[in-house]
């Protein structure tokens, strides 16, 4: 009886290594380094794909117009955010219908911290630099809709946002923890 040859390995570690070459025709993606979930040894890196189509976070990272520590005091002010939200909740159809009104469920510490949080956050800010971090990373606007909703719709404006925006993403750093603040550098001229 003649065996049968194989000519390729299967490896099933190499099943993830098909890069997928499909997106759809207004994809704006990126790449981005995340943790392999089927490495062997922890620490590997796979590249993945990100949409950076809704996210003005991501887009700025991705361009390389904001770093690492800016990028993750923004996303952790954005966690924050959902954690502390109350907003509108789905009906739960799992609990007893009694008469149609909904008891108040109780606030979470983690609610409670990330409330806090953002009060220090506000005070850190100012009034107008929080109500620009909102309008970017909650709301989702660019700097074009920031100044349209203001008023003001000239390039410099824009401008003006944007270099906000970044010294309010280095002062989000600083309160989460992401980086630390380096003291104004004194040069004494010696005589």
């Amino acid at each position: 009886m003649v065996r049968a040859r194989r000519n390729k390995s299967y490896r099933l570690a190499r099943l993830n290594d098909w890069p997928s070459h499909d997106l759809p025709f207004n994809a704006e993606v990126a790449e981005v380094a995340v943790d392999n979930p089927l490495a062997l040894e922890p620490g590997e890196k796979i590249v993945a794909m990100r949409s950076i189509r809704s996210d003005p976070l991501g887009r700025l990272h991705s361009h390389r117009q904001i770093d690492e520590a800016q990028y993750r005091g923004g996303r952790a002010f954005q966690n924050d955010w959902e954690r502390a939200e109350r907003g509108p909740q789905a009906v739960d159809p799992t609990r007893e219908y009694v008469d149609g009104t909904r008891t108040r469920e109780a606030v979470t510490e983690s609610q409670r911290q990330a409330v806090l949080r953002l009060n220090r956050v506000e005070r850190e800010l100012g009034a107008d630099g929080a109500a620009l971090v909102h309008d970017v990373l909650v709301l989702g606007l660019t700097m074009d809709q920031i100044g349209q909703r203001r008023a003001v719709r000239s390039q410099r404006w824009n401008d003006y946002f944007a270099r906000r925006f970044r010294e309010c993403l280095d002062r989000l750093a600083l309160v989460y923890g992401f980086a630390t603040e380096i003291g104004p550098q004194r040069t004494e001229r010696r005589r």
